[in-house]
């Protein structure tokens, strides 16, 4: 009898973790990022960097990114977009956000190939809507970087990663002040929240 009950709480503590681990897995939504090059699906982690990904969907509810560009590209390194329109006049925001790249690190999401990152200036609590992709596995852009903070990576691609691949490959040059532009523009035509299944 106590084996029989002990192999019952052994079961009912597995499905407790499945439906755990299942609950998780819906807990990360998906955005796809429609580009004029394809199309990118995006998996975000908020438990890695909770601050982070909501900052990011409500530009992605408000409509920030449609008609932005991926308007610095480098290949093997990263492509970065969200703040630009394709003559090179950058989008208002609202207030920067808190760097949480030590807390994504530890929940074990990296700058590596493929992961979505926020991208900001020397202040480490500077991002607001720009964000970049991983071309390449970038450790030294994890927490503490060169600066003590690091940039938060906060979700990543599961779908399209040729099409990154392809932006990465697009001639670049400079414009004014801006270095590693896109020739032709690589435009961010639409990012949207896709529904649960």
């Amino acid at each position: 009898m106590k084996s029989l009950a002990r192999l019952f709480a052994i079961s009912a503590a597995a499905l407790a973790l499945t439906a755990t681990s299942a609950l998780h897995a819906q807990d990360k939504p998906r955005v796809e990022v429609k580009t004029s090059l394809g199309a990118v699906v995006i998996e975000l982690e908020p438990a890695a960097a909770p601050n982070t990904v909501a900052n990011f969907l409500e530009y992605v509810k408000s409509g920030q990114y449609e008609g932005t560009v991926f308007h610095r590209v480098i290949k093997g390194f990263m492509v970065q977009g969200g703040g630009f329109s394709a003559d090179m006049k950058e989008k208002s925001t609202k207030a920067p956000i808190k760097n949480e790249a030590e807390m994504a690190l530890k929940a074990g999401v990296k700058n590596d190939r493929g992961t979505i990152a926020m991208a900001r200036t020397g202040d480490p609590h500077s991002a607001t809507a720009q964000f970049y992709i991983n071309h390449g596995n970038n450790d030294m852009l994890n927490f503490p970087s060169r600066d003590g903070w690091g940039y938060v990576a906060f979700g990543k691609v599961v779908s399209g990663i040729e099409v990154v691949d392809k932006i990465a490959e697009v001639a670049t040059t400079n414009k004014g002040q801006y270095q590693n532009v896109p020739q032709t523009p690589v435009v961010i035509e639409k990012v949207t929240l896709l529904t649960k299944k």
